[in-house]
């Protein structure tokens, strides 16, 4: 085998533990919540991680473009977030004070929200060109994700702690895997750090860019609706007389895999700007979709989902690895964790769960009501993106990083 290919299968490989260790826990969380009469503190429990997303990736981002091999850092961060979710898993399934659950996922979420940023930062040093080849090694993290959604329902755990438990073993190997892995060394430099760079807040000098502004903030706008889907789908399925939720929800991580693998095909014939809006387009058709209320009308939205977020915010992975300065690419990716996961999400899991309170429990109308919304909100971030953004075809010079985008 060539060594290309080995490298390919280790990134490859790298990315679907993770993406199977993430699965098994965030999307059986909502039925999990539910079935322990916990479901009041679930727009809470996933808001944990956008609070985490606030204060961890950054920093972590700066360690790892300074100071460790991201490699390293990677590997601590899985044996922490492996100890957290045992731990969080162990409290639900012993019934502890819902205060000092939400506290467990909390310390969860800090360990893990930098972890995948960095894996991605892992895998875009060692491809040759990330346009052509990331599409297809980041449709394995989302492989992975589909087979622990499958596990979790296999063990009959859409409602269980052994879905945390289980998590927690896949995180474990993630930190053995780490051990195979090449170091991606950090750039070295004798030059004096401020705190504002040791932590990270220096990468918000990418925002003067126009163009990286309107791509950071479309992808947090984006994920405002967005967070309202994972809390909630899997409700309405259970709504809807579906079992096996957890496995059901894996239908978008389908389309999620046909995007990725077509989206390097895709970036070499259209231009940024109308991947992004299709994209942001299938965002606004999933809402309306599921807002039809129906069995199959929801599957088909669940569906899009998969489509919509490679388009979008893989996208715009992408494009931060091909226009941002070398030296601030770790940087450029936790910056985006930090406005999606921790910005975005943090309104969307409060906003989201305000929204599903005030639609009440009418008969036939709650669920259209509550997507409908959404939709919209989708529909006025596509509407800002057409207008902010506007790529390659105006010439940027970004004087901050001496670039061009």
């Amino acid at each position: 085998m060539s060594s290309r290919k080995v490298e390919y299968a280790e990134l490859s490989s790298l990315f679907l533990i993770q993406g199977a260790a993430m699965g098994m826990w965030f999307v059986p969380l909502s039925t999990l919540l539910d079935a322990r009469g916990l479901g009041a503190i679930k727009p809470f429990a996933y808001a944990t991680t956008a609070v985490a997303a606030l204060v961890s990736p950054l920093i972590f981002g700066g360690v790892a473009d300074r100071h460790m091999s991201p490699v390293r850092v990677l590997r601590w961060l899985a044996v922490a977030t492996a100890a957290a979710m045992a731990l969080a898993a162990l409290s639900i399934h012993l019934g502890w004070n819902r205060w000092l659950i939400l506290a467990l996922i909390q310390l969860h979420a800090f360990c893990s929200a930098p972890s995948f940023s960095i894996s991605s930062s892992i895998v875009f040093a060692r491809l040759e060109d990330a346009r052509k080849e990331f599409g297809p090694v980041r449709a394995m993290a989302t492989l992975g994700w589909m087979v622990g959604c499958w596990l979790v329902s296999a063990l009959a755990a859409d409602t269980s702690p052994v879905a945390g438990y289980s998590g927690a073993v896949a995180w474990l190997v993630v930190a053995a895997f780490t051990l195979w892995l090449p170091a991606v060394e950090p750039p070295k430099s004798d030059a004096r750090l401020s705190w504002r760079e040791r932590l990270g807040w220096d990468a918000l000098a990418l925002l003067r860019n126009p163009d990286h502004r309107a791509v950071f903030v479309v992808a947090m706008l984006f994920c405002i609706p967005l967070a309202g889907f994972y809390p909630y789908a899997p409700t309405h399925l259970r709504d809807l007389g579906f079992q096996s939720t957890t496995a059901w929800m894996s239908l978008g991580q389908v389309t999620e895999i046909i995007a990725m693998f077509g989206l390097g095909a895709l970036l070499t014939r259209w231009r940024l700007k109308w991947v992004f809006a299709v994209g942001l387009g299938f965002g606004v058709l999933r809402f309306l979709l599921s807002a039809m209320d129906g069995k199959g009308w929801l599957l088909a939205g669940v569906a899009l989902h998969g489509a919509s977020f490679t388009a979008v915010l893989i996208t715009a992975q992408i494009y931060l690895d091909q226009r941002v300065d070398v030296a601030w690419r770790v940087r450029a990716q936790a910056l985006f964790s930090w406005m999606n996961a921790g910005v975005g999400n943090l309104i969307g899991f409060l906003g989201g769960g305000a929204w599903f309170q005030a639609c009440g429990n009418w008969p036939g109308a709650r669920w259209p009501l509550f997507w409908g919304g959404l939709a919209a909100g989708a529909g006025a971030v596509m509407a800002y993106f057409l207008i902010a953004y506007h790529g390659r075809g105006r010439i940027v010079r970004d004087t901050s990083h001496g670039k061009e985008t």
